[in-house]
């Protein structure tokens, strides 16, 4: 037997919830659809468990995408203080961490219960655990079929995330419908990911395994100063999570180590006030000791730096101020935090999110080829774009 609604939601993530409570409120009756067992996963694993629900800095230049300009209509629609606003109401406390990250002061399972409340107090019909076999278009509207019931709406939105993280429940299945529905798509790897070394830079780095240091890491014409860490399988830390978004196959990072000091100025000064230094020596005076004790032996300096030539210290800068590392890849969907790439945005009405092809289907979130930087930025393109589709499904 085929049950009718106004809106069909596949997808019960940060975006799909959003879309669905805001259609309800506007007395569209709601159907959420999601083959996961439990809601919001992704939300509860987010910001160690307390979820950087937003950014206060948000703006269109936090985001990749082939139209940097598509963000803006929905981001300005739904800005950060409306959602902040939104946590008032539930007495939800929040604080604010460097950058303007805002998380919970308690877990992120608040959020979660949050968006629940708001989709049950608007009626909407929430179905986890729903294995969908197949959707299609309809002259009225949307036809989706799951194992038990066939559904139909005028309206069909997608909100079913990239592939990132697929122990949540992601899947590549928002792609495969927007190609079903004849809709191009941006090709899609895996972003805010940490990076990995080649088998030869394994054994070299081996050793520098957990340490961090404040890095300027540029690559493609972006640029972040943040923490870099060392890890067992190559680089990571919000530094390289960032960077890795424009990273691309085969090319190089390009690492400055500890931005804010002037190695050139203290190694000179050192020169003169404590020549018979070592190059380790100096190093470990602004670095992990490991670290510098790796950087000297690489460098090849064997004597004290008051006989250093101007061109080896000027070599030696070089190598801390424009190292360069080529990574062999990335950990891949298992560890990234989102996905680059998605339905191209050329295909999809900027205000709404509705499909231009094809009436009545909206992307929203993940599945758009939208990616926000690290720091709250893609939760807020999740409400920011499931409420501008929300109001008009």
């Amino acid at each position: 037997m085929t049950k009718k609604f106004d809106v069909i939601i596949i997808g019960a993530g940060a975006a799909g919830m959003m879309c669905a409570a805001v259609a309800g409120q506007r007395g569209r009756r709601v159907l959420v659809l999601d083959h996961a067992k439990k809601l919001g996963e992704k939300i509860r694993i987010s910001g160690g468990g307390r979820c950087n629900f937003t950014n206060l800095d948000v703006s269109a230049q936090n985001f990749l995408s082939q139209n940097t300009r598509f963000a803006i209509s929905a981001l300005s629609g739904y800005q950060p203080r409306d959602f902040i606003e939104l946590l008032g109401r539930y007495n939800i406390d929040w604080h604010e961490k460097a950058r303007g990250q805002l998380f919970c002061d308690g877990s992120a399972r608040q959020i979660i219960d949050m968006l629940d409340k708001q989709m049950k107090n608007a009626g909407v019909d929430l179905r986890l655990g729903t294995h969908i076999s197949a959707v299609r278009k309809t002259d009225g509207g949307f036809q989706v079929t799951t194992t038990d019931r066939v559904f139909e709406a005028d309206s069909l939105v997608v909100a079913c995330g990239g592939k990132s993280i697929p122990k949540t429940g992601a899947t590549g299945f928002g792609y495969e419908l927007a190609q079903q529905f004849g809709l191009a798509i941006i090709d899609t790897q895996a972003a805010l990911v940490p990076l990995t070394f080649s088998d030869a830079d394994l054994e070299r780095f081996r050793g520098l395994a957990g340490i961090a240091v404040p890095v300027s890491v540029s690559c493609r014409g972006a640029s972040f100063d943040e923490d870099m860490l060392f890890t067992h399988r190559g680089l990571s830390g919000p530094a390289i999570l960032q960077i890795s978004s424009y990273w691309e196959a085969g090319e190089s990072l390009t690492l400055r180590l500890m931005p804010s000091i002037d190695f050139q100025t203290e190694i000179m000064a050192e020169k003169q006030r404590a020549g018979r230094q070592a190059v380790q020596t100096v190093l470990a005076k602004h670095l992990p000791k490991r670290l510098a004790q790796d950087i000297a032996a690489a460098f090849g300096y064997d004597g004290n730096i008051a006989d250093m030539s101007a061109a080896h210290v000027s070599k030696l800068v070089a190598v801390l101020q424009s190292w360069k590392v080529t990574p062999a890849g990335s950990e891949g969907y298992r560890t990234a935090e989102v996905t680059r790439g998605g339905v191209d945005t050329n295909e999809l009405n900027a205000k709404t999110l509705q499909a231009k092809k094809v009436a009545g289907l909206f992307f929203v979130g993940e599945v758009v080829d939208v990616t926000g930087w690290l720091g709250g930025y893609n939760f807020q393109w999740a409400w920011a774009s499931g409420y501008a589709a929300g109001q008009v499904a």
